[in-house]
C-alpha cells in the first residue's frame, strides 16, 4: 500500500473510530509490534494499551484531522479534538501525529505531540 493511502486511511478511520469511541477499528490500523508513543514524555506502550483506556474515560469526542504530509513511508498528521468526559470534564486537545507505515500500510511507529487548551 502506497503510504499517502495508508496514511489517508488512518486520518479517516481515527476520525470515525474517535467519535464512535470504537478502540477495535482504530487498533486495526496498527501492526502488532507497533511502536507507540502518545507523548514526548511519556514511556511508549502498546497502541492498545493507550487507546482503550483512554477512549475508555470519554463520552464523547468531536475530532478533526488535517490533509497527511508525506514523505516515503512516514507521515504527519496534524489534529484537533475536544472530548468529553464521563467524569464531566472536558479536555480540548491540539496536535501532530508522526507515523511510519510498513508495506502492507499498518502503523509500526506513531509518537504523537500535543498540548491542551
Amino acid at each position: 500500500m502506497e503510504t499517502r493511502e495508508a496514511a489517508e486511511r488512518w486520518r479517516e478511520v481515527w476520525e470515525r473510530g474517535w467519535r464512535a469511541q470504537d478502540a477495535g477499528e482504530i487498533l486495526g490500523l496498527y501492526a502488532p509490534e507497533a511502536y507507540f508513543q502518545s507523548h514526548p514524555f511519556r514511556q511508549a506502550q502498546t497502541p492498545s494499551d493507550y487507546i482503550e483506556p483512554t477512549l475508555a474515560e470519554e463520552e464523547s469526542a468531536e475530532c478533526e484531522f488535517g490533509e497527511p504530509i508525506v514523505d516515503g513511508h512516514r507521515a504527519a498528521v496534524e489534529w484537533f479534538a475536544t472530548t468529553k468526559l464521563k467524569d464531566g470534564g472536558t479536555e480540548k486537545l491540539a496536535g501532530v501525529s508522526l507515523l511510519r507505515f510498513d508495506p502492507e500500510g499498518l502503523v509500526v511507529e506513531q509518537r504523537d505531540f500535543w498540548a491542551m487548551a
